[in-house]
């Protein structure tokens, strides 16, 4: 793997890295080719992996700690950087082409808000009908969150109505735009990418200024600088929300009542790009056991990955909170789903050994929230009493969990790793490294990351650590 030294990407992170505190470091450098070589000479079985390979640098929606999210900039230089895949958001447009986004509401991810002020047709296209509630289908006790959720159908006997309120997995985002109610060429035409996580932290000179992609794109960029690089660098696309673009893709008129589109386009464009081989340069993702079932029966043969959300964490004990008394729930407590199945069941039941073994039966690895693998706790919150912010933890410990994933047969991609000091636990003393090489020397399989620039030295270092 090689980085040239006088290529225009090190020259602007080397500029901002002085803002967000990241370098790279190095295991060797060739001073006659002006490439950095960091393969190594690594013993087999010397990592922890499932495979006793080095673990995967993830780059997460490209590297939007530099530029923003899923736009080619972010994609090209996270390669560049040195990211062994490029992982991406896929929704669902108007026009039924699959897009690379994060949410499918517009306004914190793109300028759409900024364009509907001098643009009519856009701020048209607002949505502002509020969602309805709808009562839950399992016990409606404490332990199983709030007893009603907000649904968009907000017409029972007009499937289309869901085209009128924007409410996402029980998420209420009224008053926002859906990217289901923009074709492709309109969202390229009108919108431009912007940064989402630490906002407030990160470069913001590119936002609304680079288009939105297709999932089409991000495939073809991953190919091209595979063969720039040498390296073989794979794709990483999410099946979101699939209930719901599912709901608006039929709406919409991309396939029939009671039809799969979304993951019948997912399936398509992986079949197109020869992608549905399970040695393919790909791995299907989702938070949704449902859909990843789906993709299975209908014929995905490519690496699935079962992702492992949370709510929170209780600095007491370390372990991961799942059920809340908000909507919260409903995101990131349980599949959504299960929810509309009726399933009371947490996100934590995929991660008990029977759990793993169920997982295995359709993906070939899971993709979980960082304290679920490696649990934090606070001196400040052994009282019980008393409440602690990530900042206050002070202890680091892994969990079984990736051990019993390897067990089970299942690879652990850990997400998500930023370099803010805010996403930071206070054990680290705000040194990102610290933090991957924890994971790293848990036997990790790989993680993903705003920031490859860090992840792949921490990487470096690591590999220097454990081959000296």
């Amino acid at each position: 793997m090689y980085i040239r030294l006088d290529s225009p990407f090190i020259t602007k992170f080397l500029v901002r890295s002085i803002v967000i505190g990241c370098g790279l470091l190095v295991t060797a450098c060739s001073s006659t080719s002006g490439y950095l070589s960091t393969t190594g000479a690594t013993a087999p079985g010397a990592f922890k992996t499932l495979d006793g390979a080095r673990p995967l640098v993830i780059g997460h929606r490209g590297l939007p700690g530099l530029y923003p999210e899923e736009t080619r900039a972010s994609y090209e230089n996270a390669a560049d950087a040195g990211a062994d895949s490029l992982e991406l958001d896929l929704h669902m447009t108007k026009d039924c082409v699959l897009v690379a986004r994060h949410n499918p509401w517009l306004s914190d991810n793109t300028n759409v808000a900024e364009v509907a002020k001098t643009n009519a047709v856009v701020a048209a296209r607002k949505r502002t009908v509020p969602g309805v509630l709808v009562n839950v289908k399992y016990p409606a006790v404490r332990e199983n969150g709030p007893t009603q959720y907000l649904s968009d159908l907000t017409n029972p006997n007009d499937p289309k109505s869901v085209l009128k309120s924007l409410i996402v997995d029980g998420e209420d985002h009224t008053n926002d735009w859906s990217i289901s109610d923009f074709t492709m060429a309109e969202l390229r035409q009108w919108f431009g990418g912007t940064t989402y996580d630490a906002r407030d932290q990160r470069p913001t000179d590119l936002n609304g200024k680079l288009p939105i992609l297709s999932f089409q794109e991000v495939i073809d960029i991953a190919k091209a600088k595979s063969a720039a690089t040498g390296r073989l660098i794979t794709t990483y696309p999410e099946s979101k929300n699939p209930i719901w673009n599912n709901a608006q893709a039929i709406a919409n008129g991309c396939g029939a009542p009671g039809s799969h589109p979304f993951e019948e386009a997912f399936l398509k464009a992986l079949k197109d790009n020869d992608l549905n081989r399970k040695d393919a340069p790909v791995f299907v993702q989702s938070f949704d056991p449902a859909s990843l079932k789906y993709l299975r029966s209908i014929g995905l043969k490519s690496k699935a990955v079962q992702l492992v959300d949370g709510n929170g964490m209780n600095f007491q004990t370390g372990e991961t909170i799942f059920i809340t008394d908000k909507p919260n729930t409903f995101v990131s407590g349980r599949p959504y789903s299960w929810t509309v199945a009726g399933d009371p069941r947490s996100f934590g039941a995929m991660l008990t050994p029977t759990g793993l073994a169920e997982v295995k039966t359709y993906a070939d690895g899971i993709g979980p929230w960082k304290p679920q693998a490696m649990s934090v706790t606070a001196a400040s919150a052994r009282d019980s009493s008393s409440k602690a912010s990530l900042a206050e933890a002070d202890t680091i410990k892994p969990t079984s969990l990736i051990s019993d994933a390897h067990k089970a047969g299942l690879f652990v991609h850990i997400f998500t790793f930023r370099n803010e000091a805010k996403y930071l636990a206070g054990v680290y003393k705000g040194d990102p490294t610290a933090e991957y090489l924890a994971f790293y020397r848990a036997g990790v399989d790989g993680v993903f990351t705003d920031f490859t620039p860090t992840a792949f030295s921490a990487r470096a270092a690591y590999l220097k650590e454990i081959t000296r």
